[in-house]
């Protein structure tokens, strides 16, 4: 079976690929490589959740759970510069290249770290975690990572996933359910459902 992007130490022949992308109305400059999501292009899932995401009232950093090469967390980072990004992922490559790019973009107010889902990050409460989870890891492990992100979010903090309704997004939905208070699906397009989760 080939590699997949959350393995921890990717073994695949490094090829860095660079281009810029517009999120936001921002420019930003992102590398990826093998052995990472989404090698070639910020992914129609990602961008969609990035477009369709609104700053919670509530105060605190925002978490990027899963942040790949970080085009989540960069360019949340870019159109909120008050705010601070905390951006996890447990692929050491996809760690890296994530860095490169937040220097590369000249973002100040975002961090990264190498951390299994909440593992290593700073033990404090968010006002809103993102992802677009590994589906491929498989149902057990996504639903964790909402248990751990319901359990790091702030009274109010918001959950804001994206997630295709063929892998499993009802699924998806019904397990926030059973952890929010209140639960909606705030866009769909070409099979992506972006679900929003409050605590």
């Amino acid at each position: 079976m080939s590699e997949q992007y959350f393995t921890q130490h990717p073994q695949s022949k490094s090829n860095p690929k660079t281009w810029t992308y517009e999120l936001r109305n921002q420019v930003l400059t992102f590398t990826s490589d093998t052995g990472v999501f989404s090698k070639n292009t910020v992914d129609f899932g990602s961008k969609t959740l990035i477009e369709s995401f609104i700053l919670p009232e509530a105060d605190g950093a925002i978490v990027d759970l899963g942040c790949g090469y970080g085009p989540i967390g960069l360019s949340i980072a870019k159109a909120f510069p008050d705010r601070q990004i905390v951006m996890g992922d447990i692929n050491e490559r996809a760690v890296e290249l994530a860095k490169i790019n937040m220097e590369r973009n000249k973002l100040t107010n975002a961090r990264v770290f190498l951390s299994d889902q909440f593992s290593q990050l700073p033990n404090e409460t968010y006002a809103a975690v993102l992802t677009n989870p590994p589906i491929r890891v498989g149902k057990k492990v996504v639903h964790e990572m909402f248990e751990q992100a319901h359990q790091h979010l702030c009274s109010d903090g918001e959950l804001w996933v994206v997630i295709q309704k063929k892998q499993g997004a009802p699924s998806a939905i019904k397990k926030m359910e059973s952890l929010f208070r209140d639960v909606e699906v705030v866009c769909k397009e070409k099979g992506y459902f972006i679900i929003r989760a409050i605590k």
